[in-house]
């Protein structure tokens, strides 16, 4: 009877004020990460076939990056108890804005070369033996920037100083990296297949994923700092 009492007793206040704090952060987040990609998102629904323009659009997603910057700061913030979204969005976004943008376009370019590559070989007799390798490298490539976001979104430190420890913690740890490049496949498919719902709902929590997981890879270089 106790263990039933126990059951239906009212959830403690602090409790309800976590769970509505973090829903209002995840939907904050939603809007200013919307906001900041607004050149990009505009772009996508005025251009029929975004693929035959890629150049431009991969110069384009470098808007992304300060944006992602802004909302890990936002989502470390909330780890630790705040939900000042705005000034915390604005803090990540403001520190990080010039290194998030040239580990966004350094990898922009690497994948570039790679797709390039992939397409060119995949002509040939041979080609379809190296797609894989190619894969895997824009693979690489892609957590190698989102763990750089990661960190710069939280440290002063460079660029330069943080890719080769990413890579390797990265590669150490592939068994989280790859359903975090899962996830963040799926949260770019939500958003380009369902602009509204994976905007306004969807994006927070997907990219919160992205962001812990990443975090725990990356967090010797954190505790460096």
């Amino acid at each position: 009877m106790s263990a039933a009492r126990g059951l239906l007793r009212p959830a403690r206040q602090e409790t309800y004020e976590k769970v509505f704090g973090t829903v209002y952060v995840g939907l904050m987040t939603n809007v200013l990460l919307a906001l900041s990609c607004a050149p990009l998102l505009a772009a996508l629904a005025l251009v029929r076939d975004p693929l035959l323009s890629w150049p431009f659009f991969a110069v384009l997603s470098a808007v992304c990056a300060p944006a992602l910057a802004g909302a890990f700061r936002c989502f470390a913030l909330l780890d630790d108890g705040s939900t000042a979204v705005l000034r915390a969005f604005w803090s990540g976004y403001r520190r990080a804005a010039t290194r998030a943008l040239a580990a966004w376009l350094a990898g922009a370019v690497a994948v570039s070369v790679l797709a390039v590559d992939a397409v060119v070989v995949a002509g040939a007799s041979w080609g379809a033996a190296l797609v894989p390798f190619f894969a895997t490298g824009a693979a690489l490539v892609v957590a190698v920037t989102v763990a750089v976001l990661v960190v710069v979104a939280e440290s002063p430190r460079r660029v330069r100083e943080l890719v080769r420890p990413c890579l390797y913690l990265v590669a150490r740890r592939w068994y989280l990296t790859a359903p975090t490049l899962a996830v963040l496949a799926l949260a770019v498919a939500v958003v380009l297949l369902k602009p509204v719902l994976g905007l306004l709902l969807a994006l927070a929590p997907l990219l919160y994923v992205v962001w812990a997981t990443m975090r725990y890879v990356v967090r010797p270089l954190l505790t460096e700092s």
